[in-house]
């Protein structure tokens, strides 16, 4: 341990830019056995790491199984990143490790933060090429919990407590479960079968999955909380918002969920609805953040001729990880900063017209951010095909809630008891992004954790 002196920072390496974009296959290429062990060798292990306790929403042993992975003892390394985490070889894929983890690690300041992240994925793909499993007992209790949602939180809470040995009914609304995982990440970023392997193992741990199954329309969620002992809802925010502007309405705007939506299902049965054909188009997103990133370069991969990112701020103020950002420059977008779009109007010959003004920051406003100032004088349009509205996500309506006595606020969020994820009704049980807003998938896992132990410890004491 504790070489970073003499082995720096290695970072994955990534599939050539020209090579990527003809498929939508992962970029990086995780780490070997020995990889793996070398910049795992390079931790410090700190007497308060703070990349567990400060940087990491789960608080996972990440010191620990750095120490195991570098001792050569994969099985204890898998065995310790999974033992607080439901799903490490994902959060290693698509947590913004330089705004968490790593981003608190010691060496971040002068050697290179550990790169905990590639190691986190590394170790349990490595784990299960080895042909590892992850114990599970047999289901050893008669009580039942409903999960609402197949995404992040919901998983997790299931994962948890089937490892308590307590069955679970899972209800998704979609034709495949994952929610998020499957159907709002490009699979350059997430490989499906890596989701799919997460559910095999939970199936196998006697988890009860039930597809197209929407709660309010076929099934009532006052008849899961009258037929389990507890039930967890992890809906996410999944209504992409929409915009003001003239003309959003136009068939060629899409909002960004939509998109990505449509496109994995064309990945998977072949076909799409020809309002998302991206062929020989000059496609344009609105938005500066990670799913704005995902749309453009999904645009890119679709065989779009151009394509092009409209956000008023500059690039140091752009909500997107410098990650995605970078990658996306590699892939051949073009990133217009400081424009502020003000109508979408449909030209003479039938194409679009995106008309912005440029801007520029001025003093600081009430939630600390920069204003942002319209310079006079800089109408002009940015010509388009498609226009894709990436601005950011709202819980979706839930009527049952309200019905059932569980309190939402004025945004539709799901109010929770902080520390155990309960509700205001007493069976019922809440996480993730239907609670905080739109959040990351970590502080999901993190919720829908939470809420098991919650719920174990309601019903085992």
């Amino acid at each position: 341990m504790q070489n970073f002196v003499e082995t720096n920072r290695k970072d994955l390496e990534k599939v050539e830019p020209t090579r990527r974009l003809r498929n939508f296959a992962e970029i990086y290429q995780f780490f070997n056995n020995r990889q793996v062990r070398k910049q795992g060798e390079r931790c410090v292990q700190c007497g308060d790491p703070f990349c567990t306790t400060i940087g990491c929403p789960l608080q996972n042993y990440i010191p620990q199984w750095l120490e195991a992975v570098a001792a050569r003892d994969l099985e204890r390394a898998f065995q310790l990143s999974n033992e607080s985490s439901p799903f490490p070889e994902i959060l290693g894929r698509v947590c913004p490790q330089s705004l968490l983890c790593e981003g608190a690690c010691t060496l971040d300041d002068g050697y290179g933060a550990i790169t905990i992240g590639a190691i986190e994925a590394s170790i349990t793909d490595l784990a299960f090429t080895a042909g590892l499993e992850l114990p599970f007992p047999a289901i050893c209790h008669p009580e039942r919990v409903a999960v609402v949602g197949s995404g992040p939180a919901g998983i997790s809470c299931a994962h948890f407590l089937l490892r308590a040995g307590i069955g679970v009914d899972m209800y998704e609304r979609a034709d495949r479960p994952g929610g998020l995982l499957t159907y709002g990440i490009p699979g350059f970023k997430l490989d499906k079968k890596i989701v799919a392997r997460r559910f095999t193992i939970l199936r196998e741990a006697g988890l009860q999955i039930h597809l197209q199954q929407e709660i309010g329309k076929d099934i009532s969620l006052s008849g899961l909380i009258e037929n389990n002992d507890a039930v967890f809802v992890g809906i996410g925010a999944t209504q992409g918002r929409g915009s003001n502007l003239s003309g959003a309405g136009l068939p060629e705007v899409i909002l960004a969920m939509d998109y990505l939506t449509e496109k994995q299902k064309q990945l998977f049965r072949g076909s799409a609805d020809p309002q998302f054909f991206m062929q020989d188009k000059r496609v344009v997103v609105i938005g500066g953040g990670d799913t704005a990133m995902d749309c453009l370069r999904t645009a890119i991969r679709d065989g779009a001729s151009q394509v092009s990112c409209l956000y008023r701020r500059d690039e140091a103020n752009m909500p997107g990880s410098h990650k995605e950002f970078h990658n996306a420059v590699e892939e051949g977008v073009e990133f217009c900063f400081n424009i502020s779009p003000r109508e979408i109007r449909r030209e003479a010959e039938g194409t679009l017209c995106v008309e912005v003004e440029k801007t520029r920051l001025g003093g600081e406003a009430e939630d600390g951010r920069q204003q942002i100032e319209i310079i006079p004088d800089t109408t002009h349009c940015v010509p388009a095909d498609v226009v894709i509205l990436a601005l950011g996500f709202d819980v979706c309506p839930f009527s049952d809630l309200e019905s059932n006595g569980i309190k939402i606020n004025q945004s539709g969020q799901i109010q929770v008891n902080p520390a155990t994820g309960v509700t205001s009704h007493a069976k019922v049980y809440s996480g993730g992004d239907c609670y905080r807003g739109a959040d990351l998938v970590v502080t999901a896992a993190a919720d829908g954790r939470k809420a098991a132990l919650a719920i174990m410890r309601k019903l085992l004491s």
